[in-house]
């Protein structure tokens, strides 16, 4: 990949399931080393666009650039250029923390020599070392989540995708959550991408922000150019002037998410 070239590029992505368009002909690039986010409520379109980037859902149209490779005709050498989170809980709770990372290392072929220093690098960067032979079944959702990026990392991913990585957390371990993406991303230059509703944090971490809402992004800028162009206090304001309402109530939001999940995987 060249250096002038976008570590991610999008264009023209659309994915349909059945009658139903979960993503209409979106295009963004996100540069090396930048911090973007997709902004929008639950149903917007934000897990969809997430799992076609890194592999889990294939496009209907449009095409993807990862690193240089294509998601959908290089899923491996893509695949290894990318660390993820997702949004739902992925650990087997019935390992040790150390264990889910060993596991993790080995699938991503990591050596093993490198493996067990890049596991104890990792657990203590997460504050987690302490624990490493406790089994997940004893964690909390803060602790979890903070394994999860120690496992997304392991492996030196450029890119690291973290899908509502904060759903669920008391603020003040949201705000632990974020200082360990920041600190990575300063220490490391990795580029992070990471989908969210809420306004706070886009506002806080993000360089740029991409507002999505209903399949469409709508507008893609700085949250100081959102906020110029809008003339409004905060980035709410600013989603109410671009897209003429405010995030969408959380119970309709879930249940557009949850239909679209379940023809995704029914139907595919």
């Amino acid at each position: 990949m060249s250096k002038n070239e976008p570590i991610i590029k999008v264009t023209d992505l659309i994915k349909e399931f059945g009658n139903f368009t979960a993503v209409e002909k979106i295009s963004f690039e996100v540069k090396e080393g930048e911090i973007f986010a997709f902004l929008g409520p639950n149903g917007a379109g934000k897990t969809t666009s997430i799992k076609m980037l890194t592999t889990l859902l294939t496009p209907t149209s449009g095409t993807i650039s990862l690193n240089g490779f294509d998601p959908v005709s290089e899923q491996e050498k893509a695949r290894k250029s990318f660390g993820i989170v997702f949004q739902d809980p992925s650990l087997d709770d019935e390992l040790t923390a150390y264990e889910n990372l060993e596991f993790h290392g080995v699938l991503y072929g990591v050596p093993k020599a490198l493996r067990h220093k890049r596991i104890e690098e990792m657990l203590k960067y997460v504050d987690l070392w302490e624990r490493k032979d406790s089994l997940i079944k004893t964690f909390s959702g803060g602790m979890k989540r903070r394994l999860e990026i120690a496992r997304g990392l392991l492996h030196h991913p450029k890119i690291f995708f973290l899908d509502e990585p904060t759903l669920g957390l008391d603020p003040q371990t949201r705000n632990h959550i974020w200082s360990y993406i920041k600190k990575l991303n300063q220490e490391e230059g990795i580029t992070v991408f990471f989908t969210t509703h809420y306004m706070d944090e886009a506002a806080r971490v993000a360089d740029r922000v991409a507002i999505i809402d209903h399949g469409k992004i709508i507008k893609i800028d700085t949250v100081r150019g959102l906020l110029q162009k809008t003339k409004k206090n905060n980035l709410e304001d600013a989603f109410l002037a671009l897209t003429g309402h405010e995030i969408r109530d959380e119970a309709v939001g879930a249940r557009e998410s949850m239909r679209m999940r379940h023809q995704a995987w029914t139907r595919h």
